[in-house]
């Protein structure tokens, strides 16, 4: 087990993301979710958008196409790979990520714990737009299980 309390409120990754209305279009066709106001401007116009939003797991897509690959995340908090495994996800939105917004993502190690032979891992990403508006934050648990004996 490797000491990661250094790491603890410090910023692992910060990446900006252009928001694409393709990109939001092919994440809604990607899950299944045919409501219009990922894919038609009229209709999210017609509900007080400005355009057409996001669908809520979208801050994940940000981090996949701009952010830290899973290797190099490993590498950043001291943790073997094999033992990783996904822990939980929540996201808490503030506004609508539109087409064309440029996300400014920050990720920070928030808390380590230990129970038994694993460590648990809450990380925060806060997501926000050209403005400086935070538009969302997601906290993702990583667990490393502990050598198997």
């Amino acid at each position: 087990m490797s000491d990661r309390n250094s790491l603890v409120d410090t910023e692992l990754s910060r990446h900006t993301f252009t928001v694409e209305r393709g990109k939001i279009r092919e994440l809604a066709l990607a899950i299944g979710d045919d409501n219009p106001v990922y894919t038609d401007p009229e209709y999210a116009r017609s509900l007080g958008y400005r355009d057409v939003i996001a669908p809520p797991t979208f801050g994940t897509c940000i981090d996949l196409w701009g952010g830290l690959d899973f290797m190099e995340l490993c590498r950043k908090l001291q943790l073997n790979p094999v033992n990783v495994l996904h822990g939980g996800q929540d996201y808490e939105y503030y506004g609508a990520i539109y087409p064309g917004d440029v996300i400014e993502a920050c990720s920070v190690l928030k808390k380590q714990l230990h129970k038994s032979k694993m460590s648990i891992l809450i990380l925060e990403t806060t997501y926000r737009n050209q403005n400086g508006d935070t538009v969302l934050t997601c906290r993702k648990t990583i667990i490393e299980r502990g050598q198997v004996q």
